[in-house]
């Protein structure tokens, strides 16, 4: 995104853009969700990176050993140095299974699956395939993590298919979560928590899960208690890139300290970062990546030219949350604003409504995968203001 807006404002002749980047394939994150329940496959959500890079963008494709921001170098891992003069960083939060004692352990993409990973959606796809019933558990095992709607919606289709398979009165759901509710924000928890109820799906909330018994196949919380399963599906930790602990740039959890409003790093000014790499106190979400690229790049621009950073971030995120049987939900809400019933993005008109479960949400989940591939990544505009607006929200007093 942040190539294609900088190449188009940007002088050629004065300003070189280059990209570095381990992976040369391009995974559509949101289509994992769909993968363990056929919906897609895993060549509906991959596409070559090379599409998507502007002509006149450097492309490095390497791991990054570590940034000196002190000397405004990156070293790769070949021993070569890029120097630059403003540097982007969007290294992602990653899922780190290694760090929840037994998760990994024998019963590992056998019993228990992650759909965070291409490769653990696609063997989860081939166990339930074959899968004849029992205990169900999808369990978070720690905050942050990316996607906060992923595993509300992953119960939610797991109902809708185990009943087109005719077995929905064989499978037991329960939906393990840290929070005290099915969702961070009381308004939507309270939506979200009717519609699993009506969908026969047990909430445990409050659950911090210490370890994961692969004898007795458990998953075990710090004050003892115990959840039996006969497959679990895991939300494991996440972490950000482990290059931002080498580099010294990050916190605990190897996220970057980063201005929530500016989008520049709190501690060097020549260093924006965006997306699931910072320690914004918002969702760890695609939206949010998206809305906040709009804020970089302003910045970014303002920056170049010596001019003030204006443009300020609200921590805007948009979430559209499948439900199963071809409908779906949408949440709307900001650093300051939770998630309000209403309409969007046309006030009265929509046609998207907030905190409703509808048939035109699903559809907008569904157009999404299009958009992502030939609007956003492309760094076209979006017709959303990145921004979040009170139109069409109704308070709830």
């Amino acid at each position: 995104m942040m190539a294609n807006k900088l190449r188009k404002s940007l002088d050629r002749d004065e300003w070189e853009i280059t990209i570095v980047d381990k992976h040369r394939t391009h995974y559509y994150q949101p289509g994992f969700l769909f993968i363990p329940f056929g919906i897609y496959n895993k060549q509906d959500v991959i596409k070559p990176k090379a599409d998507f890079i502007p002509p006149g963008v450097k492309v490095v494709f390497s791991e990054v050993d570590k940034v000196e921001a002190e000397e405004n170098k990156v070293h790769l891992a070949d021993g070569s140095v890029l120097l630059y003069d403003y540097l982007i960083i969007a290294t992602g939060t990653e899922t780190r299974p290694d760090e929840t004692p037994g998760l990994t352990d024998k019963l590992w993409r056998k019993e228990i699956f992650d759909f965070y990973t291409v490769e653990g959606a696609v063997e989860l796809q081939k166990f339930f395939k074959q899968w004849e019933g029992g205990k169900l558990v999808l369990a978070i095992t720690e905050l942050p993590y990316k996607c906060p709607v992923a595993p509300i919606e992953f119960v939610c289709l797991a109902d809708a298919y185990f009943t087109e398979k005719g077995i929905r009165d064989k499978v037991d759901i329960t939906f393990v979560t840290p929070l005290a509710g099915a969702f961070t924000k009381p308004i939507a928890t309270k939506m979200l928590s009717e519609l699993l109820a009506e969908k026969n799906i047990k909430v445990v909330p409050d659950f911090y899960i210490e370890k994961v018994d692969n004898e007795k196949k458990a998953i075990v919380s710090y004050d003892e208690q115990e959840i039996p399963f006969d497959v679990l599906t895991i939300v494991p930790m996440n972490m950000g890139n482990s290059v931002i602990e080498r580099s010294g740039l990050g916190d605990d959890m190897n996220y970057v300290p980063t201005d929530k409003h500016t989008l520049r790093s709190e501690k060097y000014e020549n260093i924006f970062v965006l997306g699931d790499a910072a320690n914004l106190p918002t969702s760890k979400a695609g939206s949010v990546a998206h809305f906040a690229a709009d804020i970089l790049f302003e910045n970014l621009m303002s920056a170049i030219e010596g001019r003030p950073l204006m443009a300020k971030f609200d921590g805007h995120a948009n979430c559209y949350i499948e439900t199963g049987f071809g409908k779906g939900a949408l949440i709307d809400f900001n650093y300051d604003t939770e998630p309000l019933p209403g309409t969007f993005p046309l006030p009265g008109i929509g046609p998207f409504g907030l905190l409703k479960n509808t048939k035109i949400n699903h559809y907008g989940k569904v157009m999404f995968r299009w958009m992502y591939w030939h609007i956003l990544l492309r760094g076209k505009e979006l017709p959303i203001d990145p921004l979040m607006t009170m139109a069409g929200k109704k308070m709830i007093k």
